[in-house]
């Protein structure tokens, strides 16, 4: 009786495992093949007054679309779509003050913006065109500068999390 009560339960979570996965899917989620078209992202234009956001930024969205795993990444020649970019603001706003001087901003919120078209070489049809942003929070304390370029890593991660999700789940 006890063996019973052991297997149906074993069965009922085996089976319970089972389905609890059924909607998870490996590669894209647009239904195209997996790394069937290449794609490169050439090096951005940078209108803002923030000099060393360039290279996080590009390096980033390729990192993106190389773990999606939905294109091919082409780093020379030629590629089936291609990426260009103009980073167009950067802003710092302050959010919260120290208590005792309300001038002084303990806490920033950061936002880049970026102007991202992306054109299909065979065809030269534009399947994206448009602004993208993203953002990040950031506490300097003592060394503003350093925090600032560590908050520029997060903040082109974030636009490239978007960026990457536009290319990879876009409906052109």
């Amino acid at each position: 009786m006890n063996f019973l009560k052991h297997s149906f339960f074993l069965a009922c979570v085996t089976a319970l495992g089972l389905t609890g996965c059924a909607g998870y899917r490996l590669g894209p989620t647009s239904g195209a093949v997996a790394r069937a078209k290449s794609i490169r992202v050439n090096p951005f234009q940078n209108e803002t007054s923030e000099p060393r956001l360039i290279e996080p930024v590009v390096s980033a969205i390729r990192k993106h679309l190389q773990q999606d795993g939905t294109y091919h990444l082409a780093t020379r020649g030629a590629a089936d779509i291609i990426v260009n970019g103009v980073l167009t603001r950067y802003e710092r706003e302050g959010v919260s003050f120290q208590p005792q001087d309300i001038l002084t901003a303990r806490d920033f919120n950061v936002r880049v913006a970026a102007r991202i078209t992306a054109i299909e070489r065979a065809t030269g049809k534009t399947i994206l065109d448009r602004e993208v942003t993203g953002r990040t929070s950031l506490r300097p304390g003592a060394d503003f500068a350093s925090a600032e370029r560590q908050a520029a890593a997060l903040l082109a991660d974030d636009l490239a999390r978007n960026v990457a999700s536009l290319l990879v789940d876009g409906t052109w």
